[in-house]
């Protein structure tokens, strides 16, 4: 991890040397979706999910480095048990909260992403990933993206039982065509698991996310508005019983391999 970040740094200083334009970057606004879909895997339902970064765009945006912090707040998040004269009430609240980096040179991009989950245990995992991007040179919007968990909860039981680091990776194919004048993209996606992780829930090799999403936008002087709906399937395992369940209950959906989000966002 630290020879990420001096990377980073090196990069980041070098662009700085240059006489090159440097303009301040930040982004910050919310989507509200009706289901918290990460990476073909049901994680909750209707959630706000606000986002801050700050960075800095060089050479016409060619070189770009962000910084910030991401989060899910879900309605099923907060937790209360009245107090029954027992003095055992409480009131929890449980979202995620991710510190994540990217730093992006001509389409190439690094980037580390820190999760944390405020959950009983307070766990964490902490992930690096790398990725190109051709519409830069190629005008085309098509990407790839590999990301691993290097840290934190993420472990696999060998043959004899004991944990080891499972070195969780995904890697994604994706493809975004824009309407420019309607302000309108339909993106499609398709990510896998290249061996086994308990984190994708795969036990060797899987395309874990296949997802189609249609986004419009609308924008005004102060923000912009996304409007967008997307379908996700998880391949891995997918039966008749698991494809969709309905009205199952918060803990059984998660099981679920079929997943559709509306969403709304706003931002600055």
């Amino acid at each position: 991890m630290k020879k990420v970040l001096v990377f980073v740094a090196a990069l980041t200083a070098a662009v700085c040397s240059v006489n090159a334009q440097v303009d301040f970057a930040y982004e910050a606004g919310t989507d509200i979706v009706s289901s918290y879909i990460w990476r073909g895997q049901y994680n909750g339902g209707l959630s706000l999910q606000p986002e801050g970064l700050v960075g800095f765009d060089a050479l016409d945006e060619a070189i770009q480095f962000r910084a910030g912090v991401w989060a899910n707040i879900g309605a099923s998040d907060w937790q209360f048990k009245p107090d029954k004269g027992d003095g055992r009430g409480y009131t929890m609240f449980m979202p995620e909260v991710d510190f994540i980096a990217s730093f992006a040179f001509y389409g190439a991009s690094v980037g580390f992403n820190e999760y944390y989950y405020c959950d009983d245990g307070s766990t964490h995992t902490s992930e690096i990933w790398f990725g190109y991007n051709f519409d830069h040179f190629f005008d085309v919007g098509l990407y790839i993206n590999w990301y691993t968990t290097v840290a934190g909860n993420d472990f696999v039981l060998d043959r004899f039982d004991n944990e080891r680091r499972a070195w969780s990776s995904y890697l994604e194919l994706g493809y975004d065509y824009t309407w420019e004048e309607q302000g309108i993209t339909l993106g499609g996606q398709i990510g896998m698991s290249p061996w086994a992780s308990d984190l994708y829930g795969n036990e060797k090799f899987a395309v874990t996310n296949i997802s189609l999403k249609l986004n419009k936008e609308f924008e005004f002087d102060a923000l912009t508005l996304d409007l967008y709906a997307q379908g996700t399937i998880n391949p891995d395992g997918i039966t008749t019983q698991n494809a969709f369940i309905g009205a199952a209950g918060e803990d059984k959906l998660y099981n679920q391999k079929l997943n559709a989000v509306l969403g709304i966002g706003i931002w600055f």
